[in-house]
């Protein structure tokens, strides 16, 4: 109950910070709450062993004291890593590598942070799958929240049509996204030209900057508009077919 209560206050603290003369970063002031929720944790479930083995057996606090110091040179050996992930930890908050939010790629998982805590990190990925990381295992991070993000997308048409007109109504498309999504597009959407001459089609690249996360949105209505306008325009788009010929045999 006590947890409980010091958690909203956490989250209390911080909701007023966001919205203070001088602001803290959303994300920042996430990640801190988390981490502060995770340190009280620990210390207020250390203070209720000691007082509930003090109400026990009286007088006892100085030998349980003692005792744990004793224990921690003990397991000293044993609990390196847990020491490597707190340490990691901090450097993880210190050097501001990831945020609570923000979307990363650690060895082969990725997803977006939800906990940033002493000892782990928690990350949730597009499937739902939570995945807890003790933070001494990251070496290498890719964080791809940071700064504007890029949003591709190749379009095949086939060697039949013409390319300067499929060119033209892909940029008349990309000018109408990008009257609709400015809010969200930062650069582009503008045609960078051929890319491929493939089996089957000559490919084509569209290529856009957006605000961090919204590079598949962007990417996503990309192609359903282009699709759109090439069929209303009669371009086709290619794709694979297979052509089946009768031979009549004379018997």
């Amino acid at each position: 109950m006590l947890i409980k209560v010091v958690n909203k206050l956490i989250e209390k603290f911080f909701h007023t910070q966001k919205n203070s003369r001088f602001p803290i970063n959303e994300k920042k002031a996430d990640t801190l709450s988390e981490l502060l929720k995770s340190v009280v944790r620990y210390a207020l479930y250390f203070v209720s062993i000691l007082w509930i083995a003090e109400q026990i057996l009286p007088n006892s606090t100085k030998t349980i004291l003692t005792l744990t110091s004793v224990a921690g040179v003990a397991i000293g050996f044993g609990a390196q890593s847990v020491v490597k992930d707190v340490i990691a930890g901090f450097f993880i908050l210190f050097e501001d590598q990831f945020a609570v939010g923000d979307y990363i790629i650690v060895d082969n998982m990725s997803g977006v942070v939800e906990v940033v805590g002493l000892r782990v990190t928690k990350l949730r990925d597009f499937t739902g799958d939570l995945h807890i990381i003790p933070n001494g295992s990251i070496v290498k991070v890719t964080n791809k929240s940071r700064g504007n993000m890029r949003a591709l997308v190749n379009v095949d048409i086939a060697y039949e049509e013409d390319i300067d007109h499929a060119v033209k109504v892909i940029k008349e498309t990309c000018q109408e996204i990008k009257k609709d999504y400015q809010d969200i597009i930062v650069e582009g959407p503008d045609v960078s030209g051929v890319t491929n001459l493939g089996t089957s089609g000559i490919t084509l690249r569209v290529i856009a900057k957006t605000v961090p996360m919204k590079q598949w949105d962007v990417e996503m209505e990309l192609r359903r508009r282009i699709k759109y306008a090439l069929d209303k325009e009669g371009i086709e788009i290619p794709y694979p077919r297979n052509v089946i010929i009768h031979k009549n045999r004379e018997r």
